[in-house]
Parts: C-alpha cells; sequence; structure tokens
C-alpha cells in the first residue's frame, strides 16, 4: 500500500517505524556554503521526506505518556501542533522545482512560528500534571521523554532554520545559521548584558561579567545555540549571587567567564561566587521544573504574542535544556559546585567535524 493510500493515522504510524537521518554540523556547513538552486532543491527534498518522519515520532510519543501526562490539557495543545504540521507536510507535494521550493520554504516558516512556544507549553503540561497528582508525579519516564523530545525539537528546529536562513539573503561569515568563525568573546558579552538586563527588572541590581582566557578565539558553529546556553548559566550565575550576596550592588562578586581552545573542543567556563549548591542537590538541576524559585505564570506567558521579557527563573528548564543544546552536536555541560562559596559550569564543544547530530535517547 502506498503512503498516499493510507489514513492519516495510519500515515503517522507508518513514518514512525523510520529511524530520523542523522546529519553533522560539518555536513550542513559544506552544504550550505555555496548555495545553488539544484542544491537548494535537493536540501528541500530531504526536508521532505525527513521532517514528517522526526515530528511523526513526537506524536506517537506525545499519544502515550506515562502517569496520565498525555491527558493534560496541554499536552494535547502540544501534540495537535506536530499533528496538524505532519498533516500540512504530508499533503504539500514534492519540491521539484524553485517555485515549489518557496512555497514549501513558507511552510516551514508557518510550522516554526506554531512551535515556537512548545517548551512553555510542555512545561505547563508537567504543571498540570504536578497539580493533579502531587509533585512526584514526574519520574525518571517523564524525565527521559522530556530529554527525547527536547533533543528532538532542537534538531527539527534546526534544519528548519538553516534551511529558511539559507533562502534569505546571505549574512557575512554565515552559512546559514552557522558562523565560520564564531566569536565566544562578544556571544558572552552579548548575553551578558541581555542577563544583567533582566537581572535589574527582577533585582534592582546585576553583577558585572568579566570575558578571560583565550578572548580571540574563534570557531564554527551556531551562534543562536551558543547564545541560548551562554545566557541561561549567566542568569543562573546572577540570581544565585544577588540572592546570596544582596542588593548592594558594589559589594557583588564579579561573575568570570573563562575562554579555552583545545586540540577537540572549545570549553567556556562560567564561575560565580553565589553560594554553591549542596553535593545533594546536584542531581536535581538537570531535572525539568526543579527550581528554587517561584514558577511564573505561563499562561499569560506562552499566550502573550510577544512577552516584554522572559521569566527570570522558575521554570526549571533552564540547565537540562542548555545541556540538551550542548549535546546536540557532540558536546557536553558539567557543574561542578563548592557549598559555602560559588559554582562552576563547565560548556564544552566540538569543533565543526563530523559529530552526528545526537538523535533522541535515554542518557544515564
Amino acid at each position: 500500500m502506498q503512503l498516499a493510500d493510507r489514513s492519516f493515522g495510519d500515515r503517522i504510524d507508518y513514518l514512525s517505524q523510520f529511524k530520523q537521518r542523522r546529519v553533522t554540523l560539518k555536513q550542513l556547513f559544506d552544504f550550505g556554503r555555496n548555495p545553488s538552486s539544484e542544491t537548494l532543491l535537493m536540501e528541500a527534498q530531504f526536508l521532505h521526506q525527513e521532517l514528517p518522519v522526526r515530528l511523526s515520532h513526537r506524536v506517537q510519543e506525545l499519544r502515550s505518556l506515562p502517569c496520565g501526562l498525555s491527558d493534560m490539557p496541554s499536552a494535547r495543545l502540544v501534540r495537535d501542533m506536530y499533528v496538524d504540521s505532519v498533516r500540512e507536510l504530508i499533503e504539500i507535494q514534492r519540491p521539484r522545482t524553485s517555485a515549489d521550493d518557496e512555497e514549501f520554504t513558507r511552510l516551514l516558516g508557518a510550522i516554526k512560528k506554531r512551535h515556537k512556544d512548545v517548551v512553555a507549553i510542555m512545561a505547563k503540561a508537567i504543571l498540570e500534571l504536578k497539580q493533579m497528582r502531587g509533585p512526584d508525579a514526574v519520574n525518571h519516564e517523564i524525565q527521559s521523554f522530556l530529554d527525547r523530545f527536547y533533543i528532538a525539537r532542537i534538531g527539527c528546529r534546526m534544519l528548519i532554520g538553516q534551511h529558511i536562513a539559507l533562502h534569505g539573503a546571505p549574512a557575512p561569515g554565515y552559512v546559514g545559521l552557522i558562523r565560520e568563525r564564531c566569536r565566544p568573546r562578544e556571544i558572552a558579552a552579548e548575553a551578558a548584558a541581555q542577563a544583567r538586563g533582566l537581572c535589574r527588572l527582577h533585582y534592582g541590581v546585576s553583577p558585572e561579567v568579566g570575558v578571560f582566557g583565550k578572548t580571540d578565539l574563534t570557531f564554527t558553529y551556531i551562534p543562536s545555540h551558543l547564545h541560548h546556553m551562554l545566557f541561561e548559566l549567566l542568569k543562573n550565575s546572577m540570581r544565585a549571587v544577588v540572592e546570596s550576596r544582596g542588593l548592594d550592588e558594589e559589594r557583588l562578586p564579579r561573575i568570570r567567564v573563562v575562554l579555552s581552545e583545545g586540540a577537540e573542543d572549545v570549553t567556556i567556563k562560567v564561575s560565580d561566587e553565589g553560594g554553591g549548591i549542596p553535593r545533594s542537590g546536584i542531581p536535581r538541576i538537570w531535572t525539568y521544573l526543579y527550581s528554587t524559585a517561584k514558577p511564573p505564570d505561563l499562561d499569560g506567558y506562552w499566550q502573550a504574542q510577544a512577552p516584554a521579557y522572559p521569566p527570570f527563573a522558575g521554570l526549571g528548564y533552564g540547565l537540562p535544556i542548555s545541556r540538551l543544546y550542548s549535546r546536540s552536536f557532540g558536546g557536553d555541560l558539567q557543574v561542578i559546585s563548592m557549598e559555602g562559596y560559588g559554582t562552576d559550569a563547565y560548556l564544552h564543544l566540538k569543533r565543526l567535524g563530523d559529530t552526528e547530530e545526537v538523535a533522541p535517547r535515554k542518557w544515564c
């Protein structure tokens, strides 16, 4: 039976039987370096076949989540989003001309916009589950699902964003979303300025941030991913420093960002003197919705078309999702803390190479 002859539910079942085809950052970079209408059409045809497979896997998981999570209203909303996106990708014809490619690119833009608030909506689904079944409802199975779900989301949004960027006006030094000479010092400064502004909105003060080490370091990477990770790490450090040291800005110790270049990895350390974390609490920092801050108003946050600013803390998603961003192309994020003094976060990032995109799986 041909795919077109199946009912829509059967199509999702059929597509979810296939494994996703993993790509490397180097492949994305090399493929997009000198794009022609022919290569762009080839990429569109790859995505036309690959994205329904990836999204169908997520639909299947969202249908059968443990502990009743699938029945939460926000989880059903996310599932409906993914179902709608699979339907649209199946219904649009395989791109064969430049005009087809343009239409397909517009569809990908609409899908990317539709899914932009999925993280906040899934966070709301977890809160709904905790309110219904108690604080211990989020077990290991749900943690494993969220890891798989969000690493898959990072991969899909990377592929979609890369395709859209290659069809737009080229930015100097960029190949789609990838910057050939990504400068961690610049990105750290931008992330620090954003985090300091947000910290001032919440506390009225913010600690300074200094960048040290190999400050002239450049490597090929995705600046938006690096900015996301550094922003989350700096935001955590600022909150720890202010809440442990008080609101006298002149007495707040500086947060240090240290850049290092190795043969295999680029390593970035974010170091603070914010009192540290008890050793028994380290495993919990990687669990979703674990935060010592009050949860933000997610109804107002994800429904707003343009929130004035994101919640400073309370979602409990910053560290686990930042670790997934680092792992998406072979890196990692580690946290080492000295209770009573401060915390060091080590962000390890692979240089551009043949490290494959990480497929959704369970981590120990």
